[in-house]
């Protein structure tokens, strides 16, 4: 009975240093899309803190998914990149201590040919 308990407890004192370990911590994620709506796989996704320091970069996914992992609370701007077009940039987007955010990134329209 003794071992059970203090098994117990090991595995609940465990579970509390590992959770406070990720506290600092938070993920930005999101979708890319084509004008249409439609998943774009294979775009260049960066990333940079708000005052323009510390740029990373990824790429959208087969879902046209895309995630930077274990970012320190605060502000980012991103925008996506795919042969040649590039969406606007998304300001100031508040990545939490402990969450996930998530942005939807959207090229523009081609522009029409005037005839």
């Amino acid at each position: 009975m003794k071992r059970a308990v203090v098994a117990l407890l090991v595995c609940v004192v465990t579970a509390f240093v590992a959770v406070g370990q990720d506290q600092g911590m938070g993920t930005l994620a999101g979708t890319v899309l084509n004008a249409k709506g439609r998943p774009v796989v294979g775009a260049s996704v960066t990333m940079e803190n708000s005052t323009g320091e510390n740029p990373h970069a990824t790429t959208t996914n087969a879902q046209g998914r895309f995630f930077f992992p274990q970012l320190p609370h605060g502000y980012y701007d991103v925008r996506a990149a795919h042969k040649g077009a590039a969406s606007d940039w998304k300001h100031n987007v508040e990545v939490r201590t402990g969450k996930q955010t998530e942005v939807t990134l959207r090229f523009p329209a081609p522009p029409r040919n005037s005839q």
